[in-house]
């Protein structure tokens, strides 16, 4: 994974796991800096995705806003695959609420 200046994100591909892809596809909802993606939840920004971009993302993309959040919390770069497991339990529990 390539180094990256916590103090320095200034582009979104700066931030761990974001590449050209989903860089665009948060520009697309008016995410244009690292910086707006701090108070952001993941599941919100995810779902929001799927709004505007006229489907549901794979969950891969949710996993690397939650890594993202992490990071931007002061927590080590790693790869969004180590945050699969958030992400489930994530997935799972908002499907729960929107059936109660």
């Amino acid at each position: 994974m390539k180094r990256i200046e916590r103090n320095k994100p200034i582009r979104l591909e700066d931030l761990p796991n974001i590449g050209k892809s989903i860089a665009s596809d948060l520009r697309n909802i008016g995410i244009h800096y690292p910086d707006q993606l701090v108070n952001r939840e993941p599941l919100v920004t995810f779902r929001e995705l799927a709004k505007v971009m006229g489907h549901r993302h794979d969950p891969c993309v949710l996993y690397t806003l939650i890594s993202v959040k992490h990071f931007l919390q002061g927590e080590e770069a790693l790869p969004w695959w180590k945050y699969t497991s958030e992400g489930k339990k994530l997935l799972a529990s908002s499907s729960e609420d929107e059936r109660t």
